[in-house]
């Protein structure tokens, strides 16, 4: 009889635990639509609330911002609520907010719904991950954290895309959002079946306001900043020099008076007393700008170079998807099982990132998506071993007191490392565009002979199609000069992809540096 009923007992744990982590997943998922919802839907939204590019871009600035904030506040929430609730909650506001989302064509009520979206993803991501932490011993954590990376950072570069450019093409943007509305639901559902894992145990600080109000102007001005300012030529515009200067002064202050509470401010810095976590931190700075920048920089080459359908742009990346995932699964097995430390894979991750970089700096405007699979393959299993890696190293010598500031800290660098490497590659492309149509331009010489046999073959091409003499010669002239202008779109895009995988060169030996300085420094404070 108490053989049976521990049996019974242990089935019935093993069954809570498979539905907690897979309701946190399906959680993840929702925010991994919601925060890549405007990559591909961004014209035919435009479209139908009738806004300009300006009043387009707070639905962005509003969802990342917003999702900045929710990643500082959700540790000193997870001391006052129960971590599963605060999932259960977060999950629920986000369906509702998408549900809303999906019937309206007001531009001011989806300003304030993406806000509401991007400080529900916020927190239920911190929450999430956490909890995983909080529920499972150290030794399980690479499979269930490879597991949380499926739906937290596999979706987003990969999964999301395609399920979003298929909507669009067949239904329309506001499919998207029903979608999230039925994750949410059932995301909801299998959490509400479980028992809380993580009771609060620690007694709450009071809310640091003072510093709440500091770093929160400090994200909103940075994601402003870097989200807008290739558009407006940066300190060229002067809404962008002074966010900046603002910026920068609330982040001053908000560490100077971070180091001044002594531990009773909004964040714990002590973080950055573990090597370990400090190391990791930086990388997810660098892994950051390479998977969100490269993220930004296929699909967008697709869609403008090689004219792909919104649906042709999504699956591009999610053959890729599949090699992140057994590359995470696979680094899980090698960490778990064969107790190879997590440092190990980093190396190898950055090396097939940089060579898929590589490989796709040779694209043309002839290239086809067989072309660029190679690459785009090689850099999900890059990803999958570089992500995995840089999330354990930060977070297995934490304790529960500092483990979801850590959370939180760790996903704000990822993010804020993305936005710095969407923005330095947009501000790339848009230069070498400029100047690359300037170096062409000049070499083309109007009397040189290939460039009258090509106006005279165009000419004579269109006047066979029943186009006059006069307007056929002017619409050969005008067809060179898309060309032109194609081409320098292409050799800009290769220039970016390198600039990638140069990031890599540079950085790579920068953070090996790095490491051994920590290294060090970790050796000799055992010493004394």
């Amino acid at each position: 009889m108490t053989t049976h009923v521990a049996t019974t007992s242990s089935r019935e744990t093993s069954a809570s635990g498979a539905l907690l982590i897979i309701g946190i997943v399906v959680a993840a998922l929702t925010e991994a639509i919601a925060s890549t919802v405007l990559s591909l839907g961004r014209g035919d939204i435009t479209g139908d609330i009738y806004a300009t590019p300006d009043e387009f871009a707070w639905l962005d600035v509003g969802y990342t911002a917003f999702k900045f904030i929710g990643f500082m506040v959700a540790a000193p929430m997870l001391s006052r609520v129960r971590p599963l609730s605060l999932i259960i909650a977060s999950t629920l506001i986000m369906g509702l907010a998408s549900g809303i989302a999906s019937m309206t064509t007001s531009l001011d009520l989806l300003i304030a719904l993406r806000v509401v979206q991007g400080l529900a993803g916020g927190i239920l991501l911190v929450a999430g991950q956490a909890t995983i932490f909080f529920a499972y011993p150290k030794a399980h954590q690479p499979v269930l954290q490879a597991l949380f990376a499926m739906g937290a950072v596999v979706a987003p570069a990969t999964i999301a895309p395609a399920l979003q450019g298929w909507l669009l093409d067949s239904q329309s943007w506001a499919w998207i959002f029903y979608c999230n509305v039925i994750l949410s639901l059932a995301a909801a559902g299998l959490l509400l079946m479980v028992d809380d894992p993580a009771p609060t145990t620690t007694r709450p600080r009071p809310f640091d306001w003072i510093g709440f109000t500091l770093v929160s102007v400090a994200l909103f001005c940075a994601t402003y900043v870097f989200s807008q300012g290739s558009r407006w030529d940066w300190f060229e515009e002067p809404r962008i020099l002074w966010l900046s200067v603002l910026g920068v002064a609330s982040l001053l202050l908000f560490l100077g008076q971070q180091a001044l509470g002594k531990g009773n401010g909004l964040l714990d810095f002590s973080l950055f007393k573990s090597e370990d976590f400090a190391f990791a931190f930086i990388v997810s700075f660098v892994a950051g700008a390479a998977l969100f920048g490269s993220a930004f920089l296929i699909p967008s080459f697709a869609v403008s170079v090689l004219a792909f359908t919104p649906t042709e742009a999504g699956l591009l990346l999610l053959p890729s998807g599949a090699l992140f995932v057994g590359a995470l699964l696979f680094a899980a097995f090698l960490m778990q099982v064969r107790r190879i430390a997590p440092f190990a894979t980093v190396p190898f991750g950055i090396l097939l990132i940089m060579i898929a970089m590589w490989m796709l700096s040779g694209s043309t405007s002839e290239s086809g998506a067989d072309d660029m699979m190679a690459a785009i393959l090689l850099r999900g299993l890059g990803l999958g071993f570089l992500f995995l890696s840089i999330t354990l190293i930060a977070f297995s010598n934490l304790n529960s007191r500092n483990l979801a500031s850590g959370i939180g800290l760790f996903n704000t660098g990822r993010q804020l490392g993305g936005l710095v490497g969407v923005a330095g590659l947009q501000t790339l492309i848009d230069h070498n565009v400029a100047a690359n149509g300037a170096v062409l331009g000049s070499s083309i010489n109007a009397g040189g002979q290939a460039v009258i046999e090509r106006l005279t073959s165009t000419t004579a091409m269109l006047a066979a199609r029943g186009m006059d003499a006069v307007p056929a010669s002017r619409a050969a002239i005008a067809l060179l000069g898309r060309a032109v202008t194609g081409q320098s779109v292409v050799i800009a895009f290769d220039t970016a992809f390198n600039a990638v995988a140069l990031l890599f060169v540079v950085a790579a030996p920068i953070l090996v540096a790095i490491k051994i300085g920590f290294a060090r420094r970790a050796k000799a404070r055992r010493a004394r």
